[in-house]
């Protein structure tokens, strides 16, 4: 089946802070990204980064020194039809997470499919807005 997809940005990466107000501290006052929006329920902070984002999300329980530090990373792609999509990365042997819906990212809002890397990194595959 020829690859339905062409990963054309990195969207956002997804960091799970052990002091959230710490990190955003370094993200906004010493590198000078901008928060965009809030989503309190989840306690997901998004940071403007150039044309992408940086998320910052609570780490509950915090990591440690073994432990995951980066939730997943989004790659922003274009892709027709993500149904399409999903049947070539199970033909592929990835593990999908999920049905595709919608996600808020770098671009606004957009379908997305959570899928797992052989090291079992999580990667969203996310549309570009149009």
């Amino acid at each position: 089946m020829e690859r339905p997809l062409r990963v054309v940005e990195l969207d956002h990466v997804v960091v799970r802070c052990r002091n959230q107000a710490r990190s955003l501290d370094f993200y906004t006052r010493v590198l000078g990204l901008t928060e965009e929006r809030r989503l309190d329920a989840i306690g997901l902070i998004q940071l403007r980064a150039g044309e992408s984002m940086v998320d910052l999300v609570p780490a509950d329980p915090p990591p440690t020194d073994a432990g995951r530090n980066v939730d997943h990373f989004c790659l922003g792609i274009e892709a027709n039809d993500m149904d399409r999509l999903v049947r070539y990365l199970r033909e592929q042997s990835v593990e999908v997470l999920g049905d595709p819906m919608p996600r808020y990212g770098a671009r606004g809002m957009g379908l997305s499919v959570y899928v797992l890397d052989p090291d079992g990194n999580i990667v969203e595959l996310k549309q570009k807005a149009s």
